[in-house]
C-alpha cells in the first residue's frame, strides 16, 4: 500500500533533524481539490515533520475510499504526496439473465451504479446480493462470476455474468397439528404456497419457492389463527425440505392450536370532551359474544384514531389491553385512547409530481396551513386526489416539527393520462378506415381535459374537440366547452349532426357538484332510398313510414346535481356516485309533417330529458382479508314531450353495448314501428338498466382485475319494460401504460329473433 522503506527514511530523518514543512505538493488526484486534500491531511506548512501525523494523513486519505494506493516522498522540507486512483465504474452488465426491467431492477439491487469508482469490496457485496435477489425469486445453487473490462484509461465495464440456478417447487405444504382450521385458510395468505393443478397458466400458483418470505409466512399462518379465534396458537418456524435432485420441496409447520376465544366484555377508556364511550362503541365491527378477530379489532382501532383525529389529533395512539379468560374462553378488551395534543398544521410539501403542477394537487387538499389538523380532512384529501384520475398512487402523511405543528408530506405516482392513437383498416360494410385520437386528463400538469380526434371511412365522418378546466383559476368553478361534427350512413338512413355545448359547474359541500350549460344541433339526418308511395293533398308519404327525415335545429338548456365521495377514479373500493341530468330542448326545423298510423300529423316542439344514475362501491378486504370489491350500478332516463309534438330518432334512447347492457351490440335494442321489420328502429322514451359486479384481483403486478357482472335493461315508448332483456360475463380489466382497458366477455342471457349480440367489447378509459 506504500513504500515502506521510504517512508521510513523520511520519518527517521524528521524525527532527527526535527525539520519544518515548507512547501506540500499532491500529485496523481483527479477526484479531489488541492484545497481538499489539504483538509483530510491536516498537515500544514510550518509544522514539523512528524512520523505519527504523515502516517495519520495516509490513513485519512484511504478513508475516503478515492484511492488504491498513497505514498509520500521528501525532498528537503517539501513533503510530496503521491496517489493512484481507483478507476472509475463506467458501466455495469448482466448476462445470462435478461434485459428490460427484470434486468434493471436487479441491477439496482447491487447497489452499483456508473461513475462510482471500483471497489472490490464493493463488487464482493453486489454479487452477495445479486445472488440473494434471485434466491427471492425462488432460483437456488445461482452462481455469478464477476470480469471487469478497461474502457479507457481510468474507467472499467463491470460484468456479472449470471448462472441463475434452478427454481424450487413447493410440491406439499405440511400443517402437523391443524385440525380446527382447512389448509386452504392457513395457506391462503402465505407467499410460499403448493403448486396449483396446472399451476403454470397466468394468475395460478405455480409452486415456485420465495426463499425470503419463508420466515415471514409464520407470522402469517399465526395471523390466520388470530383472525378464527385462536389467541394460543403456536406456529413453528417452515422447515423447507428439498430434493436437489428434482429441486421439489415439502414445506412443513409444527402447530399447536389451543382454545378459541369469544370477545367477553369491551370497554373504551378516554378523556376527551364532546366524545361519547356509547358512539365509539357503535363504530366498532368486533362485537361482544363473537369469535375473537384480530383483523377486525386492528380496524377498530383505526377507526377509534381516526375519529378522535376529527377532534384536532394527530398522533392519536389507540392501545388494547387484553385480559384472557382460559376457563370462560372469552377476552375482555379495553381500549386505552391517548390522544396526546392538538395540532395545526404548519406547510403542506408535495413530492412525486413531475408533470403535475403543486396548486393542481393543492385543490383537493383540505387541509391548509394554520389549519387545526382533522383525520376525516385527511382522508377525504386522499381520496379526492384518487378521484382525480391523475396518480397511481397518493399517499398523504404527517411530519411532526414541534409539539403541536405538523407538515403535512404528500407523495403521489403519477399515473398515465393521455392516450394518442391512430389507425386504419378496411371493412365489408365501412369500406376504408382511419381514425386517430388525442385525449388527456392532465394536459401539461393543468389539471385541464383535452379530446381531440377524427374518424373517417367510406359511410362515416366524425371530428370532435373537447376541453374541461375542473378548477378554472384554482376556484370551485368549472367549466366546458366542446364541438363535433357526425355524419354516419346506417342502413336505412344518413345522421349527420353539427354541435357544440357550453357548461359552468362549481363544487359544494365537498362531494357535491352543480352545473348548468347550453347546446346547440344542428342536424340533418336524412332517409336512404327515399320512395313516394303516394299523395293526400299537401300530406307527403314517404317509403314506408318517413320517420329518418329529420331535419331540425335543437337548443338545450342543461342542469345536472352529482355527489362522488369514492376513493379513486378507476378501480373505487369504497364510496357512492349519484347523478341527476336535466335537459331543456326546443326544437325547430322543416319537418315533413309525416302521417303516420292514424293519420295525427306532428311536428316539433319542446321535450324534457331527465336522466339519473347511481354507483355502490364496497371492498370486501376488511373483512374477508381478500380484496374483493362489490359494485351495483343503475341507471335510468326519461323522455318527455307533447302529444302532438314529434320527437326525432336522432334524441331517443337505446340499449345495448358498454354503458347500457353488455352483450348487445351498442344501441341495438330499441322499440320497432313494424314488429316484423328489425330495421324500423324508432328508439325508446323510456331507458333503465341495472348492474351487480364482483370484481377480484388477478395480477398485482400486471395492475389487473377480473370482474364478474350481471346486466339487466328495459327500454320502451310507454312504460320501461316493452322490452327486456340481461347478460352475464367477465371484463378483464387492466390498468395498462396506455390508459385503463377493459376487456368484455359476455353472453345474452334472453336474447331473441333478431337481437343483434355482441359476445366480445372492449373499452379504453371508461368509469361509472
Amino acid at each position: 500500500m506504500t513504500k515502506k522503506l521510504l517512508l521510513t527514511w523520511i520519518l527517521l530523518g524528521s524525527l532527527l533533524l526535527a525539520q519544518k514543512i515548507t512547501h506540500i505538493k499532491f500529485e496523481g488526484l483527479a477526484q479531489l481539490s488541492s484545497s481538499a486534500a489539504l483538509e483530510i491531511a491536516d498537515i500544514h506548512v510550518g509544522d514539523t515533520m512528524d512520523a505519527d501525523k504523515i502516517n495519520q494523513s495516509i490513513k485519512n486519505f484511504f478513508e475516503q475510499g478515492y484511492f488504491k494506493d498513497v505514498w509520500v516522498d521528501k525532498r528537503g522540507g517539501t513533503l510530496i504526496y503521491h496517489f493512484k486512483e481507483k478507476v472509475a465504474i463506467s458501466n455495469i452488465q448482466i448476462k445470462g439473465y435478461g434485459t428490460g426491467n427484470d434486468g434493471e431492477k436487479l441491477l439496482g439491487s447491487t447497489g452499483l451504479k456508473k461513475g462510482d469508482l471500483y471497489d472490490t469490496r464493493r463488487v464482493k457485496r453486489a454479487k452477495e446480493r445479486l445472488i440473494a435477489g434471485l434466491e427471492t425469486q425462488g432460483y437456488y445453487d445461482t452462481v455469478v462470476e464477476v470480469t471487469t473490462q478497461e474502457v479507457g484509461k481510468n474507467s472499467v465495464s463491470v460484468i456479472f455474468d449470471v448462472n441463475k440456478g434452478e427454481k424450487i417447487k413447493i410440491t406439499k405444504m405440511n400443517f402437523i397439528g391443524a385440525s380446527k382450521l382447512s389448509q386452504s385458510d392457513l395457506e391462503f395468505d402465505l407467499a410460499n404456497q403448493e403448486e396449483d393443478f396446472l399451476g403454470w397458466m397466468p394468475f395460478l400458483h405455480s409452486g415456485e419457492a420465495k426463499i425470503d418470505q419463508l420466515g415471514y409466512d409464520a407470522h402469517r399462518v399465526k395471523n390466520v389463527y388470530m383472525k378464527h379465534g385462536y389467541l394460543d396458537a403456536e406456529v413453528s418456524k417452515p422447515l423447507m425440505r428439498v430434493d436437489f435432485g428434482s429441486y421439489k420441496a415439502e414445506v412443513d409447520y409444527k402447530i399447536k392450536e389451543g382454545v378459541r376465544y369469544r370477545v367477553g366484555t369491551i370497554t373504551i377508556t378516554q378523556k376527551i370532551a364532546g366524545l361519547k364511550v356509547k358512539d365509539l362503541k357503535n363504530m366498532l365491527t368486533l362485537k361482544e359474544g363473537k369469535y375473537f378477530n384480530i383483523k377486525r379489532m386492528r380496524k377498530d382501532i383505526k377507526n377509534l384514531e381516526e375519529e378522535v383525529g376529527n377532534h384536532g389529533f394527530a398522533y392519536v395512539k389507540v392501545n388494547p389491553q387484553m385480559h384472557k379468560d382460559a376457563k370462560t374462553k372469552t377476552i375482555n378488551l379495553n381500549y386505552i385512547v391517548q390522544e396526546g395534543a392538538p395540532v395545526t398544521i404548519n406547510d403542506v410539501l408535495i413530492s412525486g409530481n413531475h408533470t403535475t403542477k403543486d396548486r393542481v394537487i393543492r385543490r383537493y387538499i383540505y387541509l391548509a396551513p394554520g389549519d387545526k389538523f382533522n383525520a376525516r380532512d385527511l382522508k377525504d384529501s386522499k381520496n379526492a386526489l384518487g378521484r382525480t384520475g391523475f396518480f397511481e398512487k397518493v399517499d398523504v402523511q404527517s411530519q411532526r416539527i414541534s409539539e403541536n405543528k405538523i407538515n403535512l408530506l404528500v407523495s403521489v405516482k403519477e399515473a398515465p393520462t393521455g392516450t394518442i392513437s391512430a389507425g386504419g383498416g378496411y371493412g365489408s360494410f365501412e369500406g376504408l378506415m382511419f381514425n386517430a385520437s388525442y385525449s388527456e386528463k392532465n394536459t401539461f400538469g393543468s389539471g385541464i381535459s383535452t379530446d381531440l380526434g377524427f374518424d373517417i371511412s367510406s359511410i362515416s365522418t366524425n371530428y370532435n374537440i373537447s376541453f374541461t378546466n375542473p378548477r378554472v383559476w384554482d376556484s370551485l368553478y368549472s367549466l366546458s366547452l366542446s364541438f363535433y361534427k357526425r355524419k354516419y350512413e346506417y342502413y336505412n338512413f344518413t345522421q349527420d349532426q353539427l354541435g357544440g355545448s357550453l357548461i359552468l359547474g362549481r363544487e359544494f359541500l365537498r362531494y357535491f357538484r352543480g352545473s348548468v350549460g347550453v347546446g346547440y344541433v344542428d342536424n340533418k339526418s336524412e332517409e336512404n332510398n327515399n320512395q313516394i308511395i303516394g299523395q293526400d293533398g299537401n300530406q307527403t308519404f314517404i317509403d314506408r313510414f318517413g320517420f329518418y327525415n329529420d331535419k331540425y335545429k335543437k337548443t338545450s338548456i342543461f342542469f345536472n346535481l352529482s355527489f362522488d365521495n369514492t376513493d379513486d377514479f378507476y378501480i373505487p373500493r369504497e364510496g357512492m356516485i349519484a347523478a341527476v341530468n336535466f335537459e331543456y330542448a326546443s326544437l325547430s326545423g322543416n319537418d315533413f309533417n309525416t302521417t303516420i298510423g292514424s293519420g295525427e300529423e306532428k311536428g316539433y316542439g319542446t321535450f324534457m330529458k331527465t336522466s339519473a344514475k347511481l354507483g355502490l362501491y364496497y371492498g370486501m378486504e376488511d373483512l374477508i382479508d381478500y380484496d374483493l370489491i362489490l359494485r351495483f350500478k343503475a341507471r335510468a332516463t326519461i323522455m318527455n314531450s307533447g302529444d302532438n309534438e314529434k320527437l326525432p330518432i336522432a334524441e331517443k334512447l337505446y340499449l345495448g353495448g358498454i354503458g347500457s347492457l353488455r352483450g348487445y351490440q351498442p344501441f341495438s335494442l330499441t322499440p320497432l314501428r313494424d314488429p316484423n321489420d328489425l330495421n324500423s328502429r324508432t328508439g325508446g322514451k323510456k331507458r333503465a338498466s341495472v348492474t351487480v359486479e364482483a370484481s377480484i384481483p388477478l395480477s398485482e403486478a400486471a395492475k389487473m382485475r377480473l370482474a364478474f357482472f350481471y346486466d339487466y335493461g328495459m327500454i320502451g315508448e310507454d312504460s320501461f319494460n316493452e322490452i327486456k332483456r340481461s347478460s352475464v360475463g367477465v371484463v378483464v380489466e387492466w390498468q395498462s401504460a396506455f390508459g385503463p382497458i377493459n376487456l368484455v366477455f359476455s353472453k345474452a342471457l334472453d336474447n331473441q329473433e333478431g337481437d343483434r349480440t355482441a359476445p366480445f367489447e372492449f373499452s379504453m378509459g371508461t368509469r361509472f
